[in-house]
Order: C-alpha cells, then sequence, then structure tokens
C-alpha cells in the first residue's frame, strides 16, 4: 500500500537557492515520497544541495528538470497548488493542510497521480501558474507571520498527506474504467485550447478584451473533476459546433 504514495508528486516552481531543492529532498524522503519534479530551477544544484539531503541524494539524483509546470504535471489527474495569499481576484477552491492531506489519502487509492505544486521563494505562484491547478492548499500560521521556507512547507504537507494515508482505513487500490478516471491535466490542457479557440470563433470571446473569461472556465472545470469519457463528449462537442469531427486521443 505504500507504493501508492509514489504516485504522489512534489513539484518546485523555479527554485532559486539550491540548499532548497537538498532539504525538500530530505523532507520527502523521511515521508515516504519519491517523485520530484523541477521546473526550471536557477541553480539546480550545488554542493550545498547534496550536504543538506542528508541521506537523500536518490531523490535528487532521479528528479527531473522540465521547463514547464504544464509539463510536469501532464500526467496528473489531481494538480494542488500551496498558496499563502488570498486576496485575489477570483477565488480558487482552498484546503488547509489537514484537510489536504485527507484529500490525498482518499484519492490516491484510486490509482490517480496526484502533484503539489510549490512556487518561488519570494513570490510563489503566479496566476498563470494557478490555472495549472484544480485547487489550493494553505499552511495555518500566525497571522502576523506568514513566511514559510519552502522545504518546511514541503515537510509539513508531506507529513499531513503520508500521515493520513497511513491512518486511513486500508483500502485495495481500485482498478477503475479507464474511461472513468479523471482527466489527465495534459488533456485538460488540450481541452481548454480548443475551448478557448472556440469561443473566439464564435465571438463569445474577445480576444482583444478576455477578461477573466478563460479563468473563469478552468476554475469550472477543474471543480467538476472531469473523467476521460466526459472530456471525448465535450471534445466531440466543440469539434460538432465548428462542423468537424474530433478524434479521441485517451
Amino acid at each position: 500500500m505504500n507504493q501508492l504514495l509514489d504516485n504522489l508528486r512534489i513539484v518546485m516552481v523555479e527554485t532559486s537557492h539550491p540548499g532548497n531543492i537538498g532539504s525538500a529532498a530530505r523532507a520527502m524522503k523521511v515521508m515516504g515520497l519519491k517523485d520530484l519534479r523541477l521546473v526550471s530551477p536557477r541553480k539546480p544544484y550545488s554542493q550545498e544541495t547534496f550536504a543538506l539531503a542528508s541521506g537523500a541524494n536518490d531523490i535528487i539524483e532521479q528528479a527531473k528538470i522540465v521547463p514547464t509546470l504544464q509539463d510536469a504535471v501532464a500526467d496528473c489527474q489531481i494538480v494542488i497548488g500551496a498558496s499563502a495569499r488570498s486576496e485575489r481576484t477570483l477565488q480558487w477552491p482552498q484546503m488547509d493542510a489537514r484537510e489536504c492531506g485527507t484529500f490525498v489519502a482518499e484519492h490516491l487509492p484510486q490509482q490517480q497521480k496526484i502533484a503539489l505544486v510549490f512556487g518561488r521563494e519570494r513570490t510563489g505562484l503566479t496566476n498563470e501558474e494557478l490555472d495549472h491547478c484544480n485547487t489550493l492548499v494553505h499552511i495555518p500560521m500566525a497571522f502576523d507571520f506568514l513566511s514559510l521556507n519552502i522545504a518546511m512547507a514541503i515537510q509539513v504537507l508531506a507529513y499531513e498527506c503520508a500521515t493520513a494515508f497511513r491512518m486511513a482505513t486500508p483500502v485495495q487500490p481500485v482498478a477503475a474504467d479507464p474511461d472513468e478516471v479523471l482527466a489527465s491535466a495534459e488533456a485538460l490542457e488540450g481541452f481548454y485550447t480548443h475551448l478557448e479557440q472556440s469561443m473566439i470563433e464564435t465571438r463569445f470571446l474577445d480576444p482583444e478584451n478576455p477578461r477573466l473569461l478563460m479563468r473563469r472556465m478552468r476554475r469550472l472545470f477543474g471543480r467538476a473533476g472531469v473523467t476521460v469519457s466526459e472530456m471525448n463528449i465535450l471534445r466531440g462537442m466543440l469539434a460538432a459546433f465548428a462542423g468537424r469531427k474530433f478524434q479521441s486521443r485517451d
């Protein structure tokens, strides 16, 4: 059952300090997590990286470096962005750390890949990067001190997820109908591109004045939990509106 934790991925976006990568790897190792993705780190590795990893060198050596967040989560069905900011134009669905652990523990047995995404040390995740997330998670802290080192944040969330998973009632992995599993982030991105093109073609969306329409659509479908079969229906519907046939890729 602990092998299911292999489906929980940690993603670090444009990390500035290589030592934080080592500390994050150590935090993952002690909680039984293995899958690390690094999105365009400023300085991937240094002696400090391996010194702070303290025995978690294997996680660093196996980590994959990718150019974009979209690449990092393409094969994941659920993407959770870590964010301390709440004053946003649009509100995303949000959990605290304890709720996130319970959520992850409930979904891992369904053989779904889940990504926990952490932003830059100083500025976190941009709104454009949050567009790739289904929901947000925050770590409650004292009201007058909202700064938490990225490796510490990874440690807290890794602990909550691993503990909730291990304390949950043992459940055998579900061999789900492949058409009824959640669509991957890659499939969703293809749909969003298709949807935007369709809305522009029908003049429902003005590309010169898009406002927040696509962000609202992403938020809507991100909450919906679209399955592979539902995605094929949506893509086929958009293609029919445009008078052309959509070929399923899933």
